[in-house]
């Protein structure tokens, strides 16, 4: 941050009471956004995690149906960590993953049957702050930004409606992390413990890497870069807010 620019505003989230999750793979969530999760759960929330894909494709050593069993199970228990009990995982090609309209109604669909105030996604852009951004994690978020106009639009996807009874839904707030942030979201303590140890338990995942506590040490400075400047704040996970309602 310059010395002349002012700290980013923190995100308004007391009153939030329902959150749509959707990424790509197993772990995404945990790059920042679970400690979040782990913020929004302890006051109250409901959270329901979407996962378009079962990372089938991102163990080079496994086979991907082991490596997609694996990584289900991972992500269980990471879910858990940070009190989240609603898990999907839809079966769209890891690796090869588009922004297709077979996408966009699937999480349009999820969209309309739980009824979030807010939809969390990964950014769409391909520079991000770590290089360039993985091509699925660019669909995710493209096919997520879609997705939240088409569960509002009655004539779109209308069998959802006609078939399914799923009426449309207004998301409020579209939050993207990775992206460029227009706001800081407050991880400081137990929210940020909590959100490490739910990537900790991307045990096998991670060793397929090459371990943990790098990626451990990167996180916890990203977040303690966001809450540079902000009183009261150790670590904050930086998102870009777009209104959509």
């Amino acid at each position: 941050m310059s010395p002349d620019s002012a700290p980013l505003p923190t995100y308004e989230d007391s009153e939030l009471r329902r959150v749509l999750c959707v990424v790509a793979h197993p772990d995404d969530m945990e790059y920042g956004g679970s400690a979040a999760v782990a913020r929004w759960t302890a006051r109250g929330a409901e959270v329901s995690y979407l996962l378009l894909t079962a990372g089938e494709a991102g163990m080079r050593s496994r086979d991907p149906e082991e490596a997609a069993a694996i990584r289900a199970e991972e992500q269980r228990r990471a879910c858990e960590l940070v009190g989240v009990s609603d898990l999907v995982i839809l079966d769209l090609p890891d690796g090869t993953l588009e922004a297709s309209v077979d996408a966009r109604r699937q999480i349009a669909r999820r969209i309309r049957q739980l009824r979030p105030e807010v939809v969390l996604t990964q950014t769409w852009e391909l520079e991000v702050a770590w290089g360039l951004n993985h091509a699925d994690h660019r669909a995710t978020g493209l096919a997520t930004l879609d997705a939240v106009r088409d569960a509002d639009n009655p004539w779109v996807f209308r069998e959802l409606l006609e078939q399914e009874r799923l009426e449309p839904w207004a998301v409020r707030e579209l939050l993207v992390f990775g992206a460029a942030p227009t706001h800081v979201i407050d991880i400081s303590g137990e929210p940020l413990q909590q959100g490490l140890a739910s990537l900790e338990a991307h045990e096998q995942y991670l060793q397929e890497l090459g371990g943990a506590a790098e990626t451990r040490q990167m996180l916890e400075s990203m977040a303690a870069e966001q809450a540079a400047d902000l009183p009261g704040v150790d670590h904050a996970l930086g998102v870009a807010v777009h209104r959509m309602s």
